[in-house]
């Protein structure tokens, strides 16, 4: 079989990998993260000779000793997105199967196993390591051992929610100084594919990215924006978006590269105009601004600012909404400054439209609004094309099945995390437990097929009844997510199955009592 070599750094240190021509591009990955003694969540970034940023796949064009590409690992620390997603489990669950395994290896009068002894010495290491490291604790798995419990504790040490301005600043000046560099054609046309993986970028090189689509979409001619107040605006939204699992900025950037892929794979720019697309770029980069990782259901029943502020009616939308325009309100971040008044007033109505419509509570009206206008749907007609904008944002925000497994999978743990400290919150100050959010009645498949049954395929079908070529795109994996976490989910149901019948026979046994034993404790009351 036809083989690659690839030569490589890695710290400095050189490396040379082998794999067969066309074998999956996981097994490509997964040979460099062990290259790298990289952990599954850490993010690998490879650079060509050139110092250029390239995607690692089997398509790698081979090099030889004097042409090294350079690997680098950017750990999973407090800057990384990707460390919510890498600890999206509980560890107490690892605990309690080895426990379980334990006992019923006790119980079947075996020896146990080294294999058993090795497992739960890897366990308790990790819980180790991850109670020694200070900067995991903000994720909420700082344990409080002293009382013999290995619950998350929830008074843990909580990472600062908004950037301090040590860290803001760090990544502003990296931005800024990479915001002269050319974009290779490779990534320029990597970045309007829904496959575009997320996280082997950092927060100064999305910011980067976004820029390139302003200027690829032409915004910059069409509406005279300066660089410099581009920049600023992509500055302070990154500045607003938080540190919490799941509505960050990456997440906000996953939107925005989605909306743009969808631009051009719909060829949207030769049936609306520049304005309506602006519209549409700009509310995916600011439709989650200044998330507190709490949904809407939360900010009402416990009364919070916002929900009084805006009277209990999509406080947290209204909110990304006004965080917005205050940024917009300022001179040096105001990329309309440069627009006509009725532009202006028509951008701000689209904006605040789209980003209201990402409310959940709203799914099905604008869904049926949508399917009521499709048969006859006219690109010159204003109603329709703002339900198809509408509809858009939507799609865009909740897309993430659409993309590959290795992708997506991480942001489902991000999310579970987010929710599970809602659901945490919720019972710790005594209100309505949000049942998707519950970590002691959701598991991460079942999650996932209700959802993806009953809302994903839904509104993307409808979407791709409109624009067939998304069939292909976004539709096809979305099935092939669902059909991933129902084998998931079926596997958790025999596991499930399998161990309550071995607590049953365990209980069998301990009631019977072994051979020869005096009688059950029943029976000596009855014989006395």
């Amino acid at each position: 079989m036809a083989t690659k070599i690839l030569y490589f750094t890695v710290n400095g240190r050189p490396e040379k990998a082998e794999f067969p021509v066309g074998c999956p591009a996981e097994d490509v990955k997964d040979l460099f993260r062990s290259a790298a003694e990289a952990g599954p969540h850490d993010i690998l970034k490879l650079y060509n000779p050139k110092g250029n940023i390239i995607n690692i796949s089997p398509s790698l064009e081979p090099n030889g000793p004097n042409a090294f590409y350079k690997l680098e690992v950017v750990a999973a620390d407090r800057n990384s997105a990707g460390l919510a997603g890498a600890l999206g489990f509980d560890l107490s669950s690892m605990e309690k199967r080895l426990q379980g395994l334990e006992k019923r290896i006790l119980i079947e009068a075996c020896e146990t196993p080294a294999v058993v002894h090795e497992m739960k010495k890897q366990v308790d290491s990790f819980q180790e390591k991850l109670e020694s490291v200070e900067h995991l604790s903000w994720l909420g798995l700082f344990k409080d051992l002293s009382e013999g419990t290995h619950k998350p504790s929830p008074f843990y040490h909580k990472r600062t929610l908004h950037k301090t301005r040590k860290e803001c600043e760090h990544v502003r000046e990296k931005f800024l100084q990479m915001s002269s560099l050319q974009v290779s054609e490779e990534v320029r046309q990597y970045l309007k594919t829904p496959t575009f993986d997320n996280w082997q970028w950092e927060d100064a090189e999305i910011m980067v990215l976004l820029q390139v689509m302003y200027t690829d979409l032409d915004f910059i001619a069409a509406f005279n924006i300066e660089p410099e107040v581009l920049q600023q605006f992509l500055f302070e939204v990154y500045r607003r978006y938080n540190n919490i699992p799941f509505h960050n900025f990456k997440h906000c950037f996953c939107v925005t590269q989605m909306m743009y892929g969808l631009i051009w794979l719909t060829d949207l720019k030769s049936k609306m105009d520049s304005v309506d697309l602006l519209i549409m770029l700009t509310c995916a980069v600011c439709h989650d601004l200044d998330h507190t990782g709490y949904n809407n259901a939360y900010q009402i029943n416990a009364r919070t600012e916002l929900a009084l502020r805006y009277n209990d009616i999509s406080p947290l939308e209204n909110h990304h909404c006004a965080v917005a325009f205050e940024i917009l309100e300022k001179t040096e971040s105001n990329i309309f400054r440069n627009l006509s008044t009725d532009q202006y007033k028509r951008i701000r109505e689209g904006i605040i439209k789209c980003i209201l419509a990402t409310d959940m509570t709203r799914h099905n009206e604008i869904l049926n609004k949508f399917k009521c206008i499709l048969p006859a749907f006219d690109f010159t007609n204003k109603e329709h094309k703002d339900v198809l904008m509408m509809i858009l944002i939507k799609v865009s925000d909740i897309s993430n099945e659409a993309r590959p497994m290795e992708v997506a999978e991480p942001w489902l743990d991000c999310l579970l995390q987010e929710f599970y400290n809602q659901s945490d919150k919720e019972k710790l100050e005594g209100l309505p437990v949000t049942p998707f959010m519950d970590r002691d009645k959701v598991t991460k498949p079942s999650s996932q097929t209700g959802f993806i049954r009953f809302v994903l395929l839904p509104l993307f079908i409808e979407l791709a009844n409109l624009f067939p070529c998304l069939e292909q795109h976004i539709i096809d994996p979305v099935r092939k997510a669902l059909d991933y976490y129902t084998e998931m989910e079926k596997a958790l149901e025999r596991e499930k199955q399998i161990r309550a019948q071995s607590d049953n026979a365990a209980k069998s046994k301990e009631a019977v009592g072994p051979p020869g034993s005096a009688e059950p404790e029943a029976l000596r009351a009855d014989a006395q």
